[in-house]
């Protein structure tokens, strides 16, 4: 597949993406089932029958997050427990091997002033000047 042969040689992956309803958009969920998944991403160490824990194959990747989201910081951190953050961390980059990840968000966007949004702006410049 040529999105892998292009990720072998990269170093750092970067996912950009608005938050919908606790996940990003159907088409990015789809690229994360389909190019990292076994057993290029990663492998299962057998355990006993047919269960085992992932080997991750990207550990010498980084990965960077942007995501925006349409509702305030504290209903997404109190009542919905950062699921958008742990699913991305544990459930998709842990499992091949990604330990070093960055993650940015940009709360209530559509209600934010100008301002507001050229800070969320130059903390997206400064983050991807760090690479």
């Amino acid at each position: 597949m040529i999105i892998e042969k292009e990720l072998k040689n990269c170093e750092t992956i970067v996912l950009i993406a608005p938050i919908w309803n606790f996940r990003m958009p159907a088409i990015v969920e789809g690229w994360i089932d389909k190019v990292l998944s076994p057993p290029w991403a990663y492998t299962f160490k057998k355990l006993v029958g047919n269960y085992g824990y992932p080997i991750g194959n990207l550990k010498d990747k980084k990965a960077i997050i942007f995501c925006t989201y349409g509702s305030p910081r504290l209903a997404i951190t109190t009542f919905f427990l950062n699921l958008p953050i742990r699913r991305l961390k544990r459930g998709v980059f842990h499992m091949c091997g990604i330990y070093n990840i960055v993650y940015r968000r940009y709360f209530a966007v559509p209600f934010v002033s100008d301002a507001k949004r050229k800070e969320f702006l130059d903390d997206v410049k400064k983050t991807a000047n760090n690479i």
